[in-house]
């Protein structure tokens, strides 16, 4: 077991699988353009089907001509906190693979893919002493017009990044459930042979 960041594994996983959690409380103070290179760097070696690699994403900076609009895309319940992070980017897929011929096919893995590459940006960011905060609470539909998403590619989240906080930054109702989250047991979600969990 190991133990870490309030929380405690069944088995021993690495520490830093605990310690990354995602908060709304952020330093409002931007970050250093290498910084977020380094972290969209680590991102796009994230493995993919057919090395596709249907990620994409579409970023900015704190006070950034952008910045704004960025937060206008956000629900209003993330625009509350995610407008004090140094960095708002959206990742976005392509929902078809190219054929070596240069044929056109639907992808299955797309979104799968495009999770890998937010999982391995969330460790990255970690390791640099930042925290990032994916969010699926946006307004889909204004991104595409607004950013110019091409035909063939599906917003999949929002992210903010910075540098974290005391949660008493937040307005109470956020503060009060700024906390690391728990996990189901690993019982509930992983199954020898068949999946003998609850269908929920």
């Amino acid at each position: 077991m190991t133990y870490s960041n309030s929380r405690q594994s069944e088995y021993p996983v690495d520490p830093i699988f605990l310690d990354r959690w995602s908060p709304r409380a952020f330093v409002d103070a931007a970050m250093p353009k290498e910084h977020l290179l380094t972290i969209l760097d680590a991102a796009h070696w994230a493995p993919s089907a057919s090395n596709q690699q249907p990620w994409r994403f579409v970023y900015t900076h704190k006070g950034s001509p952008h910045w704004d609009t960025f937060i206008s895309l956000l629900m209003e319940g993330n625009q509350r906190w995610a407008k004090d992070a140094s960095v708002l980017l959206f990742v976005i897929s392509r929902n078809y693979n190219v054929s070596r011929d240069g044929e056109k096919k639907p992808a299955t893995t797309h979104s799968f893919d495009a999770g890998a590459a937010w999982f391995a940006l969330a460790l990255q960011a970690h390791y640099l002493g930042y925290h990032a905060h994916a969010m699926a609470g946006i307004f889909n539909d204004k991104i595409v017009e607004t950013l110019n998403v091409p035909e063939g590619y599906v917003v999949e989240a929002a992210v903010a990044i910075g540098t974290i906080a005391d949660k008493s930054t937040l307005p109470d109702d956020l503060a009060a459930r700024e906390n690391p989250s728990e996990r189901l047991p690993l019982s509930d979600v992983a199954f020898e042979g068949s999946f003998t969990g609850k269908a929920d």
